[in-house]
C-alpha cells in the first residue's frame, strides 16, 4: 500500500506544488479545501497523470469536521504518512476595529483545526514511524520583528501574524514531543510571494515548486523544525 499525504488548504501555488512533488514520490493523495470544485477539478488533473488522488470538502477551522475528514481521508487511502497544513484565514486584519470573532476564525485555521488533525491521524502516524511527518507553510508575519509587525499593521494582517506566531511555536512543541517517536513536525516559512498564489498580482519572486522541494527536502531530512524560502544561508 502506497504511503498517504493529505494536503489541507489546498490551493493553486504551495499546496499544488507539494502534492506534486510528494505524488512523485509515488504518495497517494488527499486534496481538502472548502470549494469541491477546486479540490474536485485538481483530483482529476493528478489522477490523469496517473496519480491516486480525491478531493474533500471541510471547514479545517472547526476541530469536528476536521477529525470527520481525518477519518474520511483513512476510509478512501488507508493510513495517513503526511499531514501537510496550508491553511489560512485572513479575518482581523485590523485589531483594533475587527470583530473578535474574526481574530477566533484566523486562529482556530492555523492552531485549532491543525492542533485536531494531528490528534486524529496520531494512530497512523505513530504506525508509520520514520516515515511520518507534518509539515505547515509557515509566515515571515509570525516573527518578533518590527518591521514584520509595521508590514502586519500597514496591510491589514494583524489577525493572521498573530495566529501565525502560535502556530510557529506550535509546531516547534510538536516537533519536540514527536520526534522521539520517529514523527517528523516542521515547517517552511515562507519570505516573499509566491508566483501563482493569491497574493502573486504580477509581484511574485517565489516559485512554488521551490517551496514544495524544501518541504520534501525538510521531510527526508527529518531534522530541522523550521526552514526558510528563500533560505537565510
Amino acid at each position: 500500500m502506497a504511503d498517504t499525504i493529505v494536503i489541507c488548504g489546498y490551493g493553486p501555488a504551495i499546496s499544488d506544488a507539494t502534492a506534486r512533488r510528494f505524488a512523485r514520490a509515488g504518495f497517494d493523495v488527499a486534496l481538502v479545501a472548502r470549494s469541491a470544485e477546486k479540490v474536485e477539478r485538481a483530483a482529476q488533473e493528478l489522477s490523469g497523470s496517473g496519480v491516486r488522488a480525491r478531493g474533500f470538502v471541510c471547514n479545517l477551522g472547526d476541530p469536528a469536521a476536521v477529525r470527520a475528514l481525518i477519518g474520511e481521508v483513512r476510509a478512501s487511502f488507508g493510513p495517513i504518512t503526511v499531514l501537510h497544513w496550508n491553511a489560512a484565514a485572513h479575518g482581523a486584519g485590523d485589531l483594533t476595529t475587527s470583530d473578535v470573532g474574526e481574530l477566533r476564525e484566523t486562529f482556530d485555521v492555523a492552531v485549532t483545526g491543525l492542533v485536531s488533525a494531528v490528534q486524529a491521524a496520531l494512530p497512523d502516524l505513530r504506525a508509520a514511524s520514520g516515515r511520518a511527518a507534518v509539515l505547515v507553510t509557515g509566515g515571515g508575519y509570525a516573527f518578533y520583528d518590527p518591521a514584520m509587525d509595521s508590514m502586519a499593521a500597514k496591510f491589514g494582517g494583524m489577525g493572521l501574524s498573530v495566529a501565525k506566531a502560535a502556530q510557529h511555536k506550535l509546531v516547534g512543541t510538536l516537533h519536540a514531543k514527536l520526534q522521539p517517536e520517529g514523527i517528523f513536525v516542521g515547517a517552511v516559512t515562507v519570505m516573499g510571494i509566491v508566483k501563482g498564489s493569491a497574493y502573486d498580482r504580477g509581484r511574485g519572486t517565489i516559485d512554488a515548486s521551490d517551496v514544495a522541494e524544501r518541504f520534501f527536502s525538510q521531510y527526508l531530512e527529518r531534522s530541522t523544525a523550521y526552514a526558510r524560502v528563500p533560505t537565510s544561508d
